[in-house]
């Protein structure tokens, strides 16, 4: 994955913003079939909106965690995380 710059992370995170979340991860958190649909919609989309419902991270404190977790499990970025939303993208 090649490295973005400053500027391109933002003008990324300012495309998210109109972006609808295409992706919920439930009460049994990150599973196998939520990493390979957000791998596939990663390679069509490049840039995916996810939601963490709170039954999936026992509140605000794992949102970060699972967020990071599932980046890794894609091999995308986490370009940020707001709430229970998080933002992937990959080049």
């Amino acid at each position: 994955m090649k490295e973005a710059t400053n500027k391109q992370i933002q003008g990324l995170r300012g495309k998210a913003q109109a972006l609808d979340v295409t992706l919920h991860v439930g009460k049994n958190g990150i599973t196998p079939a939520t990493i390979e649909e957000l791998s596939g919609q990663l390679k069509k989309k490049k840039l995916v909106k996810v939601r963490l419902l709170k039954a999936a991270t026992e509140g605000g404190a794992q949102d970060d965690a699972q967020a990071k977790a599932l980046a890794e499990a894609t091999g995308s970025r986490l370009l940020e995380v707001r709430g229970h939303t998080a933002v992937y993208w990959r080049s």
